[in-house]
C-alpha cells in the first residue's frame, strides 16, 4: 500500500473553509468541518502511475497538537514504479504556498516542493 499522511496546521484549515464559505469552521469539535477539509485536501492532491489515479482511500483524521492530520492510502504500483504527483493544498488562498511531499521510508526520503500553479512531479517509489 502507499500510505500518505496530510499535516496541515489547524489555522490553516480552518481559514481555508472559511475560504469555500463555511461560516464557522472548527474541525477540532466539528466532524463536519474535519470532513469538508479531508475533502478538499482530496481534491487538491492526487498520485498517478502510468498515467492513472491511484484511488486513495480516506483512513481517518486526527488532531495533534496545533495540526489536523488526514490519512489516506492506496494499492501500491509496485516498488520502483515512477509517480507522478499533484499537491495544490493551500495553494489557492495562499500564492506563497510551499507544499513539501516526502516519499521513501527511513533514511531514503526524497523532498519534493510544490508552489501556486506547479503542475505534477515524478518520482520513483522506493
Amino acid at each position: 500500500m502507499v500510505e500518505v499522511v496530510h499535516r496541515v496546521p489547524l489555522h490553516d484549515a480552518e481559514h481555508a473553509l472559511k475560504w469555500q464559505g463555511e461560516r464557522a469552521p472548527d474541525i477540532v469539535t466539528n466532524i463536519n468541518s474535519r470532513r469538508a477539509f479531508a475533502l478538499y485536501v482530496d481534491q487538491n492532491f492526487t498520485v498517478s502511475s502510468n498515467g492513472e489515479i491511484l484511488k486513495m482511500a480516506l483512513l481517518g483524521t486526527e488532531i495533534e497538537g496545533g495540526n489536523v492530520l488526514i490519512f489516506q492510502e492506496a494499492p501500491s504500483p509496485g516498488i520502483g514504479s515512477e509517480l507522478q504527483i499533484y499537491s495544490q493544498i493551500l495553494t489557492n488562498i495562499w500564492q506563497r504556498q510551499e507544499n513539501r511531499v516526502n516519499l521513501g521510508t527511513g533514511t531514503r526520503v526524497d523532498t519534493l516542493i510544490f508552489r501556486a500553479g506547479d503542475s505534477k512531479k515524478a518520482a520513483v517509489l522506493r
